[in-house]
C-alpha cells in the first residue's frame, strides 16, 4: 500500500513539474511573439532569445520558484508598436509596466484575461480608443493604474469601481470626456487620484470624496467641472475633504471654479493647494492659517481682492507663496518675515501700496521675489538684499523712487534675473552692479538714472540680455564688453543719445539702433534706416545691428531684398556696405584711428538721407568716400 501511495505522489509530481515546464515554455513564446511584434531600434531586448531561459530575459522577473513570469518592466525602452495580445498568455502575471515607450494603437480586449494583474502602467506612450471596461471588471485584483500622458478617449469606464482595492488611479493628460463614474465612490481604499489635464465634467466629486478616508493626493486640474450650486459654492467639497484625515495634496488649478474661499479650506494636514486660475472672488478667509502643515499655496489667476490676512505669517511650514494676478490692496504684511522656511514669493500684478517690509531681507531662504505690477512706493530698503539665496527678484512696474541701494552688491547668488525697471529710481549706476557676476538678465530701464555706464559693467560675465534704456545715462560701453561672452547683441538696451562701440576677441562688431519708435516708415530704399526712427543721434534704444565677418547681414534683410527693385537693392547693398566699413572704423583698437561720435551720426544722417534719394550726400568725415562711390555705374 505505501509504495502504491508512493506512485502516486511520484506521478503527482512528475505532472507538476510538466505542467511548470509547459507553463514557462508558454511564457516564454508569449514574450517572443511580443518581440517579434514590435520595434527595439536600441536593442533593449537582444537577449530574449530561444537559447536563453525565460526568467533571465532582460526586464523579467519570475516568482521564487522561477515557475511563471511574474513582471515584466519595459519603461523607458524607447519600443515602438501596437501592444501585442500575446501578453494575454501569462496568465500568472502580476505587473505589467510598458510606459515611456511609443506604443500606439488601442489596449487589446484580452488582457482582461490576466486576472492576477495588480499594476499596470503604460504611461506616457501615444495609445488610442477607449479604455477597455472588460479589462477592469475581470481585473478586479489592480492596486495600481496609470494610463496618463495618452490620447485615450470616451468615458472612464465604470468598471473601474470593481477594483475594490485600487489605490493609486492616473489617468491625467488624456481626452477623456463625461463625468467621473459614479462607481468610483465603491474604491474606498483609494489613495491616489489624478485626471487632470481632460475634459471631465461635471460638480466637484463631494460624495466620492467622503468615501476616499486614505486619499492622500487629489489632482482635477484643467477639466471643465464646476462648484457646487451652479458654479458658486466651494464649501459642501472642502467640507468633504475634512474627511480624508491624511490628505497631503489637491490640485484644482484650471477649472474656472466660482464662489468664494470656505473656512473649510483649512485642512490640518494639507501640504499642497493649488486653485489657480479659477473665479475664486472675495477675500482670503482667515481661517487660512490653520493651514498648518502647508507648504505650497497657489491662489493666483482668480479675482480674490481685499487686504493679504495677517494670519498667512501661521503658515509655519510655507516654503512657496503664489497670490499673483488677483486685486489684492493694502500693504505687504510686515509679519510674512516669521515664515522662515519661505523660498519664493509673488505678489505681482495686484494694487497692493505702501513700501516694501525691509523685514523681508529676514527670509534667509528666499530665492524667488515677484512684487512687479503694484502700486508700491517709498525706496528699496537695503535690508531687502540681505537675501543672500535670491535667484529672481522683481520689482518692476511700480512708484519706487530714490536710488539703487549699493548693497544689491550682496545678492552675488542672484542668477535669473533682476529687473527693476518702469519706476522713478534716480541717480547713478552703482558700481555694486558690475559685482552680480552670475546674472542672467539685468532691466534698469524706464527709471531716471543719470551719469555714465561704468566700465566695470564687463565683470557680470553671465549676462544675456541687459536693458539700460529709456533713462538719462550716458558714456561709452567698455571695450572689454567683449568678456560678457553670452550677450547676444539683440539684447543690448541702453540709452538714448547713448552709442556702444565696442571690439569683441577681435571681431569688429558694431552695436547700433536710430531713435526706436521716433518714426515712420519712409517709401522704397529708405524704410531700412527710417523705420529705426529720425533721429540718428539717438542711437541704442531699440533694435541692434550686428556685423560681424563671419555674419555680416542679417538674413531677413537678405529675404527682404529679393522683393524689392533693382535700385532699391543698390540703394540697400550701399546702406550695408557702408555700416560695416563705419562698424570696423568704430572698432579699431587705436583710439585715435576711431570716429568721434559725432562724426558717426553725422555719417548715419546722411546715410539716410542717401536712402530717401539724396544722392548727393558725401562720407568724407570719417569714411572717406565721395558722393561718386554711391552713384549708380
Amino acid at each position: 500500500m505505501a509504495y502504491i501511495r508512493l506512485f502516486f505522489i511520484l506521478l503527482l509530481l512528475r505532472l507538476v513539474s510538466a505542467y511548470q515546464h509547459h507553463s514557462l515554455l508558454q511564457d516564454k513564446a508569449a514574450l517572443l511573439a511580443f518581440k517579434k511584434s514590435i520595434l527595439d531600434p536600441t536593442s533593449a531586448l537582444a537577449n530574449w532569445k530561444d537559447d536563453v531561459h525565460v526568467c533571465n530575459f532582460t526586464r523579467i522577473k519570475c516568482n521564487e520558484q522561477h515557475h511563471r513570469v511574474m513582471e515584466i518592466d519595459l519603461s523607458s525602452s524607447q519600443l515602438v508598436g501596437k501592444i501585442s495580445p500575446f501578453i494575454s498568455n501569462l496568465t500568472r502575471l502580476r505587473r505589467l509596466k510598458l510606459n515611456e515607450n511609443q506604443f500606439y494603437g488601442t489596449i487589446p480586449p484580452e488582457l482582461s484575461s490576466l486576472r492576477y494583474l495588480i499594476v499596470f502602467i503604460v504611461m506616457d506612450n501615444n495609445l488610442t480608443g477607449t479604455l477597455p471596461p472588460s479589462f477592469f471588471s475581470n481585473c478586479s485584483n489592480l492596486k495600481v493604474i496609470d494610463a496618463s500622458l495618452n490620447y485615450f478617449t470616451g468615458q472612464i469606464p465604470a468598471q473601474i469601481g470593481d477594483c475594490a482595492t485600487l489605490w493609486s488611479l492616473n489617468l491625467y493628460n488624456n481626452n477623456f470626456t463625461g463625468q467621473l463614474p459614479a462607481s468610483f465612490t465603491n474604491i474606498t481604499s483609494l489613495s491616489s487620484l489624478d485626471v487632470g489635464y481632460n475634459f471631465l465634467s461635471g460638480e466637484l466629486p463631494s460624495d466620492m470624496v467622503r468615501n476616499w478616508p486614505n486619499l492622500t493626493n487629489l489632482y482635477l486640474s484643467y477639466n471643465n467641472m464646476s462648484s457646487h450650486g451652479n458654479n458658486t459654492n466651494l464649501y459642501p467639497f472642502f467640507a468633504a475633504l475634512r474627511n480624508c484625515t491624511d490628505l497631503k495634496e489637491v490640485a484644482l488649478d484650471g477649472m474656472g471654479l466660482g464662489g468664494t474661499l470656505p473656512s473649510s479650506i483649512a485642512h490640518p494636514s494639507l501640504k499642497f493647494l493649488d486653485l489657480q486660475a479659477n473665479r475664486i472672488f472675495g477675500p482670503i478667509p482667515r481661517e487660512i492659517g490653520n493651514l498648518s502643515n502647508i507648504t505650497e499655496l497657489s491662489l493666483t489667476s482668480n479675482l480674490l481682492n481685499g487686504a493679504i490676512p495677517e494670519e498667512i505669517s501661521l503658515l509655519s511650514m510655507l516654503e512657496r507663496l503664489f497670490l499673483s494676478h488677483n486685486f489684492f490692496s493694502g500693504r505687504i504684511p510686515v509679519t510674512l518675515s516669521k515664515l522662515k522656511h519661505l523660498g519664493l514669493v509673488d505678489l505681482a500684478n495686484n494694487k497692493l501700496s505702501g513700501e516694501i517690509p525691509g523685514s523681508l531681507g529676514d527670509l534667509g531662504q528666499l530665492s524667488y521675489l515677484f512684487l512687479n505690477n503694484n502700486l508700491l512706493s517709498g525706496s528699496i530698503p537695503s535690508k531687502l538684499l540681505n537675501c543672500e539665496n535670491l535667484y529672481k527678484l522683481d520689482l518692476s512696474y511700480n512708484q519706487l523712487i530714490g536710488r539703487i541701494p549699493p548693497q544689491i552688491a550682496e545678492l552675488r547668488e542672484i542668477r535669473i534675473f533682476i529687473n527693476l525697471s518702469h519706476n522713478h529710481l534716480q541717480g547713478p549706476l552703482p558700481i555694486e552692479l558690475s559685482k552680480l557676476a552670475n546674472v542672467l538678465e539685468m532691466d534698469i530701464s524706464s527709471n531716471n538714472l543719470s551719469g555714465n555706464i561704468f566700465p566695470q559693467i564687463s565683470s557680470c560675465i553671465a549676462v544675456t540680455t541687459i536693458n539700460f534704456s529709456h533713462n538719462s545715462l550716458q558714456g561709452l560701453l567698455p571695450d572689454s564688453l567683449g568678456d560678457l561672452r553670452n550677450l547676444q547683441p539683440s539684447n543690448v538696451l541702453l540709452n538714448d543719445d547713448m552709442t556702444a562701440l565696442v571690439s569683441d576677441f577681435g571681431i569688429a562688431r558694431l552695436l547700433m539702433t536710430v531713435g526706436a519708435g521716433n518714426g515712420g516708415g519712409g517709401g522704397g530704399g529708405g524704410g531700412v534706416i527710417e523705420n529705426m526712427g529720425n533721429s540718428t543721434a539717438n542711437m541704442l534704444t531699440g533694435s541692434i545691428g550686428y556685423i560681424a565677418p563671419e555674419k555680416v547681414v542679417d538674413s531677413c534683410l537678405i529675404r527682404a531684398s529679393r522683393d524689392q527693385s533693382a535700385e532699391v537693392r543698390r540703394m540697400w547693398e550701399v546702406a550695408i556696405g557702408e555700416l560695416i566699413e563705419l562698424g570696423i572704423l568704430c572698432t579699431q583698437e587705436t583710439p585715435s584711428n576711431r570716429p568721434t561720435m559725432l562724426d558717426a551720426a553725422d555719417d548715419l544722417d546722411r546715410l539716410k538721407r542717401y536712402l530717401s534719394g539724396d544722392t548727393t550726400v558725401t562720407f568724407a568725415s570719417s569714411l572717406g568716400f565721395s558722393s561718386s562711390t554711391l552713384s549708380n555705374d
